[in-house]
């Protein structure tokens, strides 16, 4: 059983196409300069109160908001999820009304017992900020940040995760397609 998590590696990118409610995801794109992930929990807890106590409490789980910190945006990203269109020399353009993509998001964190993997189902991404500062004495690296919001699928995943438990073939195999598990859902 792990006691610490101290890393973050192997982002990849699964776009995602929906048909009348089916959902497919097309291969891992590797996610180059994976710097870090945020993600903070969203959804509303409801209490109502009668009787003078709390009468029925529920919460709801909306998936999450955050952020996803690269080296460097890769130009497939753009293109597959962003959805900005490559002319013929080369150029990327950003076009106004666009709608992105939704995206599945597979990584890693690195744990003292191992790798733990996961997959978050349904993501959709924003443009970056664009920011750029001039060069001075010393070189300073500094990276693009997605803001990203991760929600249920059609089926209602959010996210799945592996552990010290999982099938080897499984942790294997992680990237070559988006995990949809062996159950029906």
């Amino acid at each position: 059983m792990a006691k610490v998590k101290f890393g973050f590696k192997n982002a990849y990118y699964s776009k995602i196409t929906e048909n009348d409610g089916e959902i497919t995801y097309d291969t891992p794109v590797k996610l180059d300069g994976a710097v870090n992930l945020t993600l903070s929990p969203s959804g509303d807890d409801v209490e109502f109160y009668a009787d003078d106590s709390l009468y029925f409490g529920d919460s709801t789980n909306n998936g999450y908001e955050g952020s996803l910190e690269l080296a460097l945006i890769p130009k497939s990203f753009k293109k597959d999820i962003l959805m900005e269109e490559e002319d013929s020399n080369g150029v990327l353009i950003e076009k106004a009304n666009v709608v992105t993509n939704p995206f599945a998001l597979l990584c890693e964190f690195t744990q003292d017992d191992g790798n733990r993997k996961f997959c978050f189902y349904h993501c959709t991404a924003n443009r970056p900020n664009l920011e750029a500062t001039t060069k001075g004495e010393t070189k300073e690296v500094s990276t693009e940040t997605l803001d990203i919001k991760v929600r249920p699928d059609v089926n209602g995943r959010v996210k799945v995760a592996t552990d010290d438990q999982t099938a080897e073939e499984v942790i294997n195999s992680w990237y070559d397609s988006v995990y949809t598990g062996t159950e029906s859902y």
